[in-house]
């Protein structure tokens, strides 16, 4: 897997170090620790490819002025051979490199050699990553939160395996508790009502029209059988029709927003397997437990909490915290995964302290989990915010949501800003076939570069291997940008995946795409002469390549005509 930009700036460190030291070895300077320095790509193109700030940080070591020790180290920097043609001092003491065009030509090459695997890293070393997203309450539909927990947990799953990572995509189900509880209750009434008068929904029911439906058509399998069962046995037998059709909907929603686990792991079965039991006995073992009032309490506030937590009530009932500290037990200990991590919604911030605080108190490393806060995102429709109430049992679902935008609409607008930025979800624009429209621009870029080489091949034009000395005729300014951006995708990659933002990879090919159209308008490819055709052609093959690879990545289609 080849990074020929981290390479150069490992080139550009190694050539530095050889020349402070010939510089220390002949006497030019003094033998002191060297200070860290920075490598990096200058803002400024003019600048040079590859910048240090070496000089300037050995400023105080060295006891010399910084633009004296840049034109030291330059004077003994032996350039043949290396990626660079060129290396000058620049302002107060910043060393640029300029890279060679055999180093371009080297770039494109990589690209079109690796193929469908450009930009992957091995940074992850096969480490198990478990990503647990959406993990929605099997009560009902999924809204619109959903649709942006979806895309992000996808998506950062996908950057995460090309990094590396040996990922596994997971969705809790919800099936116990105080939720389940409720939705009982809510199928209990609405059932009882087609059969009795005065039966009443409370205000803290399930009031969505989903729940008439169901017990709608479980009236319909058993008619009036439950109406004059013990209410538990009513329960039980609504909730066994109800809730399995949740789950298959959701599997079924997500599936058409092209989203397949690996696991569906179930809350009941930490019940039934004793877990819940467990994890309270290893607290209470961890000498992190107190009782009082009757009440078992997790001192949680002396690892990190804003405040200590009850483990289990004074009637026995232990709280939702349990069950959940078992699971993450589950992921870390019990399935061994190296990382954790989960993506959930702005009102969790205070579930990271005490979740850690838990992790920590059972003997595992807190920073094995991790957890990112998502906004929630706000549609737009006609330049104003667009409302459904969920007390109409009209909330927008990803469903319905679906039904109305494109699927790769919806994937790339959720992860255009970091998750925990708030954005406006325009939906508009989501549908509008337009320059403006952001996924459309990218996929234009995929499908304008299909027509070029169709267009070539259907003048004659057999488009051949590249060979250096071909690519080295791409120097103009917008093939060289390009170039030296399409290197940096592994580094994006790792970067998205170290930060937990697929954000990163939606604007980079975004910016790849600009890139492009910029380069059409101004680079022409048919009527140049055999050389420079045939380069350009490559050149246009490779970002083809590239946007393809980012846009599977993500699973958004890649039209070759639009």
């Amino acid at each position: 897997m080849t990074n020929l930009i981290k390479e150069s700036h490992i080139q550009a460190r190694e050539l530095v170090m050889k020349a402070l030291g010939e510089c220390v070895a002949e006497g030019v300077f003094a033998a002191e620790p060297l200070p860290a320095f920075n490598v990096e790509i200058p803002a400024d193109p003019k600048n040079g490819d590859v910048s240090t700030n070496a000089a300037m940080v050995c400023a105080r070591a060295f006891r010399t002025a910084p633009r004296k020790i840049a034109e030291e180290i330059v004077k003994r920097i032996y350039l043949p051979g290396s990626y660079f043609d060129k290396c000058e001092v620049a302002g107060a003491g910043f060393i640029n490199f300029f890279l060679s065009q055999q180093w371009f030509s080297s770039v494109v090459q990589s690209v079109l050699e690796e193929g469908e695997n450009y930009g992957s890293t091995d940074t992850g070393a096969g480490k198990r990553v478990l990503i647990e997203f959406v993990s929605a309450n099997p009560t009902g539909p999924m809204h619109i939160g959903n649709a942006r927990g979806g895309a992000i947990g996808d998506c950062l799953a996908s950057v995460m395996e090309k990094a590396g990572y040996d990922v596994s995509r997971e969705f809790y189900v919800n099936d116990a508790g105080n939720q389940i509880e409720k939705f009982k209750s809510s199928l209990e009434a609405r059932y009882l009502q087609l059969y009795k008068e005065g039966v009443e929904m409370s205000e803290d029911m399930y009031l969505g029209e989903d729940i008439t439906v169901h017990a709608e058509n479980f009236a319909k399998l058993y008619g009036d059988k439950y109406v004059d069962c013990p209410s538990e046995e009513r329960r039980q037998a609504l909730c066994d029709h109800a809730l399995p059709i949740n789950i298959e909907n959701l599997e079924k929603d997500l599936g058409k927003y092209r989203i397949v686990y690996d696991n569906w792991f179930r809350e009941s079965s930490l019940h039934e397997s004793g877990a819940v039991t467990e994890i309270i006995e290893k607290l209470k073992a961890s000498g992190y437990t107190y009782e009082t009032e009757g009440a078992l309490w997790f001192r949680s506030s002396e690892l990190g909490d804003e405040k200590d937590r009850v483990l289990v009530r004074a009637n026995g009932v232990p709280t939702y915290f349990v069950p959940d500290i078992a699971y993450h037990y589950n992921k870390l200990v019990t399935r061994g995964f190296d990382k954790a991590i989960d993506i959930l919604g702005a009102d969790h911030h205070g579930y990271i302290p005490r979740m850690k605080a838990a992790m920590q108190a059972l003997g595992i490393d807190p920073s094995k989990l991790d957890m990112v806060i998502m906004q929630m995102v706000n549609l737009v429709r006609d330049g104003e915010r667009y409302k459904l109430s969920k007390r109409s049992g009209k909330a927008v679902t990803l469903s319905t949501l679906l039904d109305e935008i494109p699927i790769d609409a919806a994937r790339f607008f959720f992860n255009l800003r970091e998750p925990d930025s708030q954005f406006d979800f325009d939906l508009d624009l989501a549908v509008s076939q337009s320059s403006q429209n952001p996924v459309y621009y990218v996929q234009y870029a995929h499908a304008r570069i299909c027509s070029v080489l169709k267009k070539l091949k259907e003048d004659g034009v057999v488009i051949e291997k590249p060979t250096a000395e071909r690519l080295a005729k791409l120097t103009a300014p917008e093939e060289a940008e390009m170039i030296k951006y399409m290197s940096t995708l592994p580094n994006v990659i790792d970067e998205a995946a170290k930060n937990y933002d697929p954000a990163r990879i939606t604007r980079y090919v975004l910016e790849l795409a600009s890139m492009y159209h910029k380069f059409y308008t101004n680079c022409r490819i048919a009527g140049e002469s055999e050389d420079i055709m045939q380069a350009r052609a490559a050149l246009s093959l490779a970002v083809k390549q590239v946007i393809s690879n980012i846009l599977t990545m993500l699973k958004i289609d890649c039209p070759e005509s639009m």
